[in-house]
């Protein structure tokens, strides 16, 4: 589990493809470090991940076929940068939402504008996740945690203030460009329940 509490912007070293797989070396002062073992998860935007080599200020995680097909990870290159997480330990305050790092699709960005106080972002998700993304709820980009602030059609906006962008690899992204999401789990979990019940009434 994650909180969407971004600890590092990571640099990618290496992305060395192992058959349908690829193996991300990542440097990273703050989440490299000794707290770390093998076989931990790690959020990499978003994305949770396994470690299977570290050492400090370095570690090493692999992402399968279905990840790299699913989320943005089979796009990164060395020199790119991407948001770290450790997964949360038991009494830490969940400042965040709770995540789980299974992104749930890619979205665009159709808009960034800087409005002095934060920085609006607008985003065009799949269609088939848009029942899920509501006014003031919770939304997972690149493994932010962000409160939704808009939504318009098939589109929604969030904003960050100037903290995270700084301290974040979303605020160096252009119009264009995709991002991994992962919807609030609580709406999927609701429709599950209901479905049964909603489809014999």
């Amino acid at each position: 589990m994650f909180t969407g509490l971004v600890e590092d912007v990571g640099r990618l070293e290496r992305c060395d493809r192992r058959s349908d797989a690829v193996v991300f070396s990542i440097a990273s002062e703050v989440v490299g470090d000794e707290d770390l073992g093998l076989g931990d998860s790690v959020a990499v935007d978003g994305v949770c991940l396994t470690v299977t080599e570290f050492r400090k200020g370095h570690l090493q995680l692999l992402a399968g076929a279905e990840t790299l097909r699913l989320t943005t990870l089979g796009g990164l290159h060395p020199g790119g940068k991407v948001n770290l997480e450790r997964a949360v330990r038991v009494g830490s305050r969940l400042g965040g939402h709770i995540m789980q790092g299974h992104v749930d699709g890619v979205a665009t960005m159709l808009s960034k504008r800087d409005m002095g106080a934060n920085v609006g972002f607008t985003f065009q998700p799949p269609p088939e996740l848009l029942r899920y993304i509501i006014a003031k709820g919770s939304i997972a980009i690149d493994g932010i945690s962000l409160t939704v602030n808009r939504l318009e059609g098939t589109s929604f906006g969030v904003a960050l203030i100037p903290y995270t962008v700084a301290k974040t690899s979303l605020g160096a992204k252009s119009v264009g460009q995709t991002v991994n999401i992962e919807v609030d789990m609580i709406g999927k979990y609701v429709e599950s329940l209901l479905g049964g019940h909603l489809a014999r009434d």
